[in-house]
């Protein structure tokens, strides 16, 4: 992974048109940055001073919301999200392994994003399936009882190789 990652263009005049549909909110930030990320896939750093000031807020200040909060990105992340538990659940039946041989097929350590801003990878806590253990995720879909050979053909499906 040699070659610089992708980063997508960002067109600040529509952060600034979402930015000026929030403005009449009385605690717009946290909904504001959620829908700037969910346009963009993250948000973009560039646009915490726009933000701040019209939100007439110090830029630190919507930097400290963005960093406190685990679902907010400031950098861009893969199409494709791929979460492993991590839990006492998962851990138990196998989620280390599982962890081990997503890293190897992807080529990634844990929240790292490929170059190609095909995939990131994730290790959560807990993802509540603890039934299913070890349990992961990709894109919000839900993949129970893995093992090997399970994580071989979700990740070759997901590559579009089957």
């Amino acid at each position: 992974m040699s070659e610089a990652k992708e980063t997508p263009e960002i067109n600040m005049g529509r952060i600034k048109e979402i930015i000026e549909s929030y403005r009449h909110q009385r605690w717009p930030l946290i909904p504001l940055v959620q829908q700037i990320q969910e346009e963009f896939g993250f948000i973009p750093p560039r646009s915490i001073p726009v933000i701040a000031e019209a939100l007439n807020l110090f830029p630190s200040e919507v930097q400290g919301v963005v960093s406190f909060y685990e679902q907010l990105y400031t950098e861009p992340r893969g199409r494709n999200i791929v979460r492993v538990c991590r839990g006492t659940a998962c851990h138990v039946r196998g989620g280390k392994t599982v962890l081990k041989l997503v890293k190897q097929q992807l080529n990634l350590g844990e929240n790292q994003t490929s170059d190609d801003l095909e995939y990131t990878l994730e290790t959560v806590a807990c993802l509540g399936v603890c039934a299913l253990s070890p349990g992961m995720v990709i894109n919000n879909q839900v993949y129970g009882h893995m093992n090997p050979k399970k994580v071989k053909q979700l990740l070759r499906r997901e590559e579009g190789e089957e």
